[in-house]
């Protein structure tokens, strides 16, 4: 398919699916503002080249006036992945500024057994520094609806706390830089859908430890994909209300909660409450 059909499926083909809910994002969250510099981060992905393509739309019919640069870290790819990913740029027109970086080699020799934690801080402290070099302010993260429900679930599951994936943050390392996610109410089968439409043929997992060994299939990620899936065949909502919950926290019935890293417990307040009823 040709670039501007490309193109022009975002807008048109997928209005309802991806673009109305991309715009969403950057509106409801306010990821976007005037005179923003914008490094969108390319992993090899179907997620981060469909992000670069409706940032790209986005600044051309948009009404904020901001610039973007697309990067790609290169932590060590094989040259086949490296040469998909360079292909899959010049396709889609996008000016794709590479950097090299030694993380796979470093994580293998650091951890061995659990290399995903390591290497996704690693990558992230390498990507805020040379979009800084490139004089951004921003970081885009091509993390999906999915990503966010799932992140939910693994929080309270395995994590023991209930946390969620936000669509924008300020970095704790790197004074004046902030990390978006503008595809949070983009969901991945969409996405898929997308891809398939146009005939694109994206990286799955270029991971150097995948591809040695069998943690993708056994990741905790994928375990909870299928419980979602199991979960929504009896409630066809199950997604949106697992969003949904990370919007409508009842303080008043929560054990405990931490903020600004302090926490705190019901019963810090709990005879307070009482005495206010009484008075009322």
């Amino acid at each position: 398919m040709e670039l501007k059909e490309i193109e022009k499926s975002i807008i048109k083909k997928f209005r309802k699916e991806i673009w109305t809910p991309f715009i969403k994002g950057i509106n409801e969250y306010k990821l976007i503002n005037e005179n923003d510099k914008i490094a969108v981060c390319i992993s090899g992905g179907k997620d981060s080249f469909l992000l670069a393509k409706c940032m790209q739309e986005i600044k051309r019919h948009g009404k904020i006036n901001f610039d973007l640069e697309f990067i790609l870290m290169n932590p060590g790819y094989n040259d086949k992945n490296l040469e998909l990913i360079k292909s899959n740029s010049e396709k889609l027109g996008i000016n794709l500024h590479i950097f090299e970086s030694e993380i796979f080699n470093t994580v293998d020799e650091i951890s061995k057994d659990s290399p995903c934690y390591l290497c996704a801080r690693m990558r992230r402290g390498y990507i805020y520094s040379e979009a800084k070099k490139l004089g951004c302010n921003k970081i885009a993260l091509g993390h999906h609806f999915d990503d966010v429900i799932e992140t939910i679930l693994l929080s309270i599951i395995y994590g023991g706390e209930m946390k969620t994936m936000m669509p924008k943050l300020h970095s704790t390392n790197f004074d004046g830089m902030e990390l978006i996610r503008p595809l949070v109410f983009v969901k991945e089968e969409y996405i898929i859908n997308w891809a398939k439409y146009c005939d694109l043929n994206f990286l799955n997992c270029a991971c150097k430890f995948t591809e040695k060994s069998k943690l993708e299939n056994n990741s905790k990620r994928k375990e909870i994909k299928e419980l979602i899936k199991k979960l929504r065949s009896i409630n066809p909502y199950i997604e949106t209300n697992i969003y949904k919950s990370s919007k409508n926290v009842n303080m008043d019935a929560i054990i405990e909660y931490k903020h600004n890293g302090i926490r705190y417990n019901f019963l810090d307040r709990y005879d307070e409450y009482e005495l206010s009823k009484k008075i009322r």
